[in-house]
């Protein structure tokens, strides 16, 4: 086979310029990578079959305050609302609107230290399993045991204080 490589640009017009038109692709996919290493691809998130959730062994006012201080801080994630009665944040990641939730486990054992579930809900308050929910749920678990003893509420009790007496009701 002999190469001709002008000879093709002798063609019809619309040759030519698919021609151009591939060659300026190739070339422009080159622009300003010379020198440079192509970045790895981004590890697919695997979805485990409970979406993500997780359990910590604090007591769940503390875990919820962890998880806020977290996710005002967490790059991509926008902070919408929260409802501590409820143990919910509404956020948004990745351009996903759901809730996280911290709930308190009941102690099924005597000496079972505290416990608390944290897991994704979608806005209506099913159980929610995407990537968004999973990859942020995985960032919150790797730092909040870590991180919770910043932010734990102290309980002071003071053994020195009276104590109260009850007012007695009218009859």
């Amino acid at each position: 086979m002999h190469a001709r490589p002008i000879e093709h640009l002798r063609g019809p017009a619309t040759g030519r310029v698919a021609f151009v038109a591939a060659l300026l692709v190739v070339l422009g996919g080159c622009h300003g990578q010379a020198g440079t290493k192509p970045e790895p691809p981004e590890p697919a998130i695997v979805i485990p079959p409970d979406g993500g959730a997780f359990t910590v062994a604090e007591g769940m006012l503390d875990t919820w305050n962890t998880i806020g201080k977290i996710l005002v801080g967490l790059e991509g994630v926008e902070y919408e609302g929260r409802a501590q009665m409820l143990g919910l944040y509404s956020v948004r990641y990745r351009g996903e609107a759901f809730l996280v939730r911290a709930q308190a486990l009941p102690i099924e054992a005597p000496g079972q230290g505290l416990r608390t579930r944290v897991d994704a809900l979608g806005p209506a308050g099913d159980r929610l399993e995407s990537a968004a929910a999973a990859e942020l749920l995985q960032a919150l678990a790797r730092r909040v045991p870590l991180e919770v003893a910043l932010y734990r509420q102290p309980v002071k009790l003071r053994p020195d204080a009276p104590a109260r007496k009850r007012k007695a009701k009218p009859h």
